[in-house]
C-alpha cells in the first residue's frame, strides 16, 4: 500500500479534499455545489480525456470553461494532464484526495463497479460515493463489500436523489408503521438542454420499453434527438429498475417487490413537469392504514437534489472511515451530514 495515498486523520480540521470523477453535467454541477463550501474543497477532477489536480483547490468556473471550450479539464494550465487513462493515472499520481464523488455514467451496467475495482487494486484508501441508479449495478457493488473492507475503503452507494434522498426519507417514514405495504417514488426532472446530461438521459432511455442499457448506450446524439423529437422532449418512465428497491430491502424496511419508481423527464424545459415525492403506505400498530408523503420543493434542481445529498453522505462516510469502518453502505442505512 502506498502511504502517500492513505487519508491522514489529522487533517480533518481542514477542508476535506474532494475529487470528482466524470465532468459532464453532473460533475460540473458537483463542482459548483462544492465551490462555496468551507468543509470541502475540490482538488481533483477527471473526464475521459484527462484530469486536473491542485493541492490548494481547483476553480470550478475555470474547470467548466476549459471543459466546454476544449473538451477536457486536462487542458487546464498549469494543473491539467491529458490522458485516456485519466482515473488510473490520477490514482497512480499519488496526489492526496480524501474522497471521490463518482459522477460517472453507468453505461455499460458494470462500468462503475469496474472503476471501483481500480480503486481497490490501487492501494488508495478513503471514501467513495456514487449516485448510481440501477438495482443490478448496485448489486454488483454490494458483492465487492469484503474487497472494499480489505482495501480500507468506505463506500457510500445510491446517494443521489433517487436512490438516495428519497430512499432515506422512506426509511425514516417507515418507522411509523408496524408493516410497510408499499413505497412509491415519483420524480419530475426539468432540464433546459439534454446535451448537458447526455449520460443521464441515455440511462433514462434505457428504461423505456423497447430499449435497454446496451441499445441506449449505442445511440448516437442524432438518434437521441430523433427520439426526443417524437416525444416533444418528454420521457415518461414507469416501473423502473431502480436501486431504491434493493436498498430498502437490505435495510429491512420492506421487500423489493413493494417498491416502485417512475417519473417524467422534460429535456426542453427547466421547470419540473411534476413534483418529486415518495409515498410510504403501511399499517400502524393500532391496525390503521396510512400514507406518509415527502415532497421535494419544485424550486430545487436535479443537480441540487443529487449533488447535495451525495456530499452529505460523503461527509458521513468520512466519519465512518475515521472510526475504522470500511466496506459498503447505502443511503437507507446511514444518515447524511450537512456540509457547510
Amino acid at each position: 500500500m502506498n502511504t502517500n495515498q492513505v487519508m491522514d486523520s489529522t487533517n480533518f480540521s481542514k477542508a476535506i479534499r474532494i475529487g470528482v470523477l466524470g465532468f459532464g453535467g453532473l460533475g460540473q454541477a458537483a463542482a459548483k455545489v462544492l465551490a462555496p463550501k468551507r468543509e470541502m474543497i475540490l482538488v481533483a477532477a477527471a473526464d475521459n480525456k484527462g484530469y486536473a489536480y491542485a493541492t490548494e483547490g481547483l476553480n470550478a468556473d475555470e474547470c467548466i470553461a476549459i471543459y466546454k471550450s476544449q473538451g477536457s479539464v486536462g487542458y487546464l494550465e498549469p494543473f491539467g494532464t491529458l490522458s485516456n487513462r485519466s482515473i488510473q493515472q490520477l490514482l497512480e499520481s499519488n496526489q492526496p484526495v480524501d474522497g471521490y464523488f463518482l459522477a460517472l455514467p453507468n453505461l455499460p451496467n458494470d462500468f462503475i463497479p469496474t472503476v471501483v475495482k481500480q480503486f481497490i487494486n490501487s492501494g488508495w484508501r478513503g471514501v467513495l460515493v456514487d449516485a448510481i441508479k440501477r438495482t443490478s449495478a448496485l448489486e454488483q457493488l454490494i458483492a465487492l463489500k469484503e474487497e472494499l473492507q480489505a482495501a480500507g475503503i468506505t463506500y457510500m452507494t445510491g446517494c443521489g436523489a433517487t436512490p438516495g434522498l428519497l430512499t432515506a426519507a422512506a426509511a425514516i417514514a417507515a418507522q411509523s408503521y408496524a408493516e410497510i405495504h408499499r413505497v412509491e417514488i415519483t420524480f419530475g426532472v426539468g432540464i433546459a438542454n439534454w446535451e448537458a446530461y447526455r449520460a443521464t438521459i441515455r440511462e433514462d432511455i434505457a428504461h423505456i420499453p423497447g430499449h435497454n442499457v446496451e441499445t441506449a448506450r449505442a445511440m448516437t446524439d442524432a438518434e437521441v434527438e430523433a427520439l426526443l423529437d417524437k416525444t416533444n422532449g418528454v420521457l415518461i418512465l414507469e416501473n423502473m429498475e431502480h436501486a431504491d428497491d434493493v436498498m430498502l430491502e437490505l435495510a429491512g424496511i420492506c421487500s423489493r417487490d413493494r417498491v416502485t419508481v417512475g417519473g417524467v423527464v422534460d429535456t426542453r424545459n427547466p421547470k419540473k413537469p411534476l413534483s418529486t415525492n415518495v409515498k410510504v403506505t403501511g399499517r400502524t400498530f393500532e391496525g390503521k392504514i396510512s400514507t406518509h408523503t415527502f415532497t421535494l420543493g419544485d424550486e430545487t434542481s436535479m443537480a441540487a437534489n443529487v449533488c447535495g445529498p451525495a456530499f452529505g453522505y460523503l461527509k458521513a462516510g468520512i466519519n465512518l472511515y475515521q472510526r475504522g469502518i470500511h466496506g459498503i453502505f447505502t443511503a437507507a442505512e446511514i444518515m447524511p451530514q450537512f456540509v457547510k
